[in-house]
């Protein structure tokens, strides 16, 4: 026979927790066409900077770029065990372009893509290695490694350290509409979790009256008033 929960109340935030962080990869899905721009813009930077300045230099990172372009097209299409390893055609995937191509700005921006590839495949500790051995340019990105860091800490039930990365994806690019709310609310459910109402009643209100039109809005009042009713 199953046993009977001694704290509904925190049987209902770990069920809201789940949730929310089952919406992790909705979320890539909503907003990837954010996530590709994001990396799309910087391999834009890197062909004007290999066209204009490094192309007799470095002629391993234009190779890079033209190996790298049919694993971004699989990752977009949501294939990502393809993309990290064998995108066909006689192209590296993503790990292939880290192996051999080490040192170059593709090889970087190939740490992001594998670490997404990873966590959506459900292997958390690869995705976790590659995330943090990449270095973002711009603040797009650089919000999008400390949220994807933040779900895998969150995933092997490191829920401070899933905190401390949910609030820095916040404080980088406070005013995004899209992904801002985001993970406040992840960042409003850990706080619940924990027992600080106060600061979880915080993180929803800022997603009320800070970003209305978010999706995160849709409901959030539902959280607030349960928080407020305790």
């Amino acid at each position: 026979m199953a046993k009977t929960s001694q704290n509904p109340k925190q049987d209902e935030v770990l069920v809201d927790i789940v949730e929310v962080r089952n919406k992790t990869q909705e979320f890539y899905h909503k907003y990837q066409n954010i996530i590709n721009y994001g990396g799309a813009a910087l391999l834009i930077i890197i062909v004007g900077l290999v066209a204009f300045n490094f192309l007799y230099k470095q002629p391993r990172q234009v190779e890079a770029i033209e190996q790298m372009a049919q694993a971004q097209r699989l990752f977009e299409r949501d294939s990502f065990a393809v993309a990290l390893e064998n995108p066909g055609g006689g192209f590296a995937g993503f790990l292939g372009i880290i192996e051999n191509y080490g040192g170059t700005p593709a090889a970087n921006l190939a740490h992001y893509y594998a670490g997404v590839c990873y966590l959506n495949l459900g292997q958390i500790e690869a995705a976790l290695s590659y995330m943090e051995d990449f270095s973002p340019k711009g603040t797009v990105l650089a919000v999008m490694k400390e949220g994807i860091i933040g779900d895998c800490h969150a995933e092997l039930g490191d829920l401070k350290k899933a905190m401390k990365y949910y609030l820095s994806a916040t404080e980088i690019l406070d005013t995004d509409e899209l992904m801002t709310p985001h993970y406040l609310k992840k960042v409003g459910m850990l706080h619940q979790l924990n027992g600080n109402n106060e600061e979880a009643i915080e993180a929803f209100q800022k997603i009320l009256y800070d970003y209305p039109n978010s999706f995160e809005a849709t409901d959030i009042e539902k959280y607030i008033g349960r928080l407020e009713a305790n």
